[in-house]
């Protein structure tokens, strides 16, 4: 299977319809695609009136298609919001992911929703696998989608949904998209009483359905069709143990207090910001201090050669952040050129190339074996985070502990700081020095990395960083220079006589890093209880329980070098999880950034 998704091989009606030539089937129906959704998908699950009263409502689709369905659902949400606080989410899959300019030339068939596709197709999900959050705050209203085939996708996938839209080519022609096995998958992700509407009623649909636990009836149906198919779920919640502690709480967040003003920080405070919780940041040096305070920063793609679920995390953190700071002040679109440090560089970075997760808008080879990374992004932190911050509160100190007993939720964003408070995590501290000048003739954006990175933006110029373990206060160090010079002649020779006889600043930052590379974010397990309760771990067995974690208590962290990549995705996961809504990762990837790995993994090693 290619990492990359397959775009569908399209054919075109007279009459606009896109026809998928894999599966001889039409996207919508040609009477009129948006009045068969009305019908069908809105009318068939009972909206609007299903979510009146309600604050958070959950639709899921099995196939996003154009993304008519959404299309439809938005409009009817925008004409019959409960409150003006209140959200919908919606959660699709999706194998064969559109082009954007396919998409704009089907919708183009309906002017009434322009304004709407207009919103979408500016921010048309990206075609790699993984999982895509697009939010539109001012709508109070989501899109997750999981870009992967469905028969791996849904198992993988965190939410419980009021209402299923069963879409997706005939049964006859897709008999993947409607297999027997996805049905109690889509029953252990429905509410008691969760609704599900489709255009089909073929007997392997209503059987799949039924023995999952939902009541089925066949009504008047569209177009040419002469029924369709109403599902009510009967069944109770499917409960599975909770092992990492990936449960979200019972009542909403109330006051939140953050402790740090990173970048670690300020994406987790805009993330529950715009869900409307109560917050308040704590930094003593303030925001954009600590590792977060360099003149400029990078983000880009670490890809791996292998299709796993970290290389596949690697990918959907950087599209988050992509999607997190688009449109920022502080944030600018920029190509890296990453050449080979060595013969086994060159031998991974032929094997990434042979089978891109990423499209050639974003990947392309150079000519000496490296990588090319076309919508990379350089940012300046201090206005980039203040833009993350917006509004929220900020106090320049740290909080005693009886006063955070008054907060409902609290989350450690704070660094290194973190290991003092959660010794367990053994996070170690990297120095990270890096050299700057400003005051250059004016220069497009621009950036080499090949271990250490070159930065050109405007008239500043950034190089580093030294990356070595450091157990004290920050401090610049002429080694540290002299190793980030020697770098950047090897990057590129032409750096060094343009800052020549030039003021060098250097800045050292301590970047906390976890044993295994990868970042947490997640609830804070009780330690002690916790290893109480897994002993079994040891010995090889699984316990199947509840993690035990210390309620209210989170932690974002770790990311190591990599700050202003990860910390988007990790806080919109965070938030996710803190307010109830369907994540937007997948349960692997979940698992792979959850504090509880370390005490999972060290009662396994026997060494606590």
């Amino acid at each position: 299977m290619s990492r990359l998704p397959p775009a569908p091989d399209l054919d075109w009606k007279p009459d606009g319809t896109p026809v998928a030539r894999g599966f001889n089937d039409v996207y919508f129906s040609t009477a009129d695609g948006l009045e068969e959704t009305r019908a069908v998908f809105l009318a068939g699950c009972g909206l609007p009136a299903r979510w009146e009263g309600r604050e958070r409502f959950v639709v899921a689709e099995t196939g996003f298609g154009t993304g008519l369905n959404f299309l439809a659902l938005w409009q009817l949400w925008r004409a019959h919001r409960p409150s003006r606080t209140a959200r919908l989410h919606f959660v699709s899959f999706e194998g064969f992911p559109l082009h954007r300019e396919d998409a704009a030339r089907a919708l183009s068939a309906w002017p009434e929703l322009a304004e709407l596709s207009g919103k979408l197709l500016a921010r048309w999900p990206h075609r790699a696998r993984g999982v895509r959050r697009l939010d539109w705050a001012e709508d109070g209203i989501s899109l997750t989608l999981h870009v992967d085939e469905i028969s791996r996708a849904l198992p993988d996938a965190s939410f419980t949904a009021d209402a299923w839209f069963l879409d997706g080519f005939s049964p006859s022609r897709n008999e993947d998209m409607w297999d027997a096995g996805l049905y109690p998958e889509i029953a252990a992700r429905s509410v008691p009483g969760a609704v599900a509407a489709s255009f089909t009623v073929a007997r392997a649909v209503r059987d799949g359905l039924e023995a999952a636990g939902f009541s089925v009836s066949k009504q008047p149906g569209f177009g040419r069709k002469r029924d369709r198919l109403e599902a009510v779920y009967r069944g109770g919640p499917v409960p599975r143990p909770d092992l990492f502690g990936l449960r979200s709480p019972e009542g909403p967040p109330g006051r939140v207090a953050i402790l740090g003003a990173g970048i670690a920080g300020a994406c987790v405070a805009s993330a529950l910001a715009r869900r409307g919780a109560d917050v308040t940041l704590f930094d003593p040096n303030g925001p954009a201090s600590g590792a977060s305070g360099n003149p400029l920063g990078l983000v880009m793609p670490r890809l791996d050669a292998g299709d796993t679920v970290t290389a596949r995390l690697l990918v959907d953190a950087y599209l988050s952040a992509r999607i997190a700071y688009n449109g920022l002040e502080g944030a600018e679109e920029t190509a890296v050129r990453q050449p080979p440090r060595d013969a086994a560089e060159r031998e991974r970075f032929a094997k990434v190339l042979a089978d891109p997760p990423l499209p050639l808008e974003d990947l392309e080879a150079l000519a000496d074996g490296g990588l090319l990374h076309k919508r990379a992004l350089i940012v300046r932190p201090a206005r980039l985070i203040a833009g993350l911050i917006g509004d929220v509160e900020v106090q320049k100190r740290v909080p005693e502990p009886s006063e955070l007993v008054a907060y409902d939720t609290r989350i450690l964003a704070d660094g290194i700081a973190m290991r003092e408070s959660l010794i367990w995590l053994h996070l170690v501290g990297k120095l990270g020095q890096v050299e700057h000048v400003t005051g250059l003739p004016e220069a497009p954006n621009s950036a080499l990395a090949s271990g250490h990175y070159a930065l050109c933006s405007g008239t500043d110029r950034l190089w580093g960083a030294t990356f070595e373990n450091c157990e004290g206060a920050p401090e610049v160090s002429e080694g540290a220079r002299a190793k980030n010079a020697a770098a950047l002649e090897a990057l590129s020779p032409w750096w060094q006589a343009q800052i020549r006889g030039r003021t060098i600043q250097s800045r050292a930052g301590i970047r906390a890093t976890t044993p295994d590379r990868l970042p947490l974010a997640g609830a804070v397990p009780d330690a002690p209880a916790f290893l109480q309760a897994f002993q079994s771990l040891r010995t090889g067995q699984e316990t199947l329980m509840d993690a035990p974690v210390h309620t209210g208590l989170y932690a974002l962290g770790g990311l190591g070098s990599r700050g202003f990549t990860f910390a988007p995705w990790l806080a919109e996961i965070l938030a996710a999880q803190i307010c109830g809504e369907p994540r937007p990762a997948t349960l692997a990837a979940m698992e792979a950034v959850s504090p509880a790995r370390f005490l999972r993994r060290a009662l396994k090693r026997g060494t606590l």
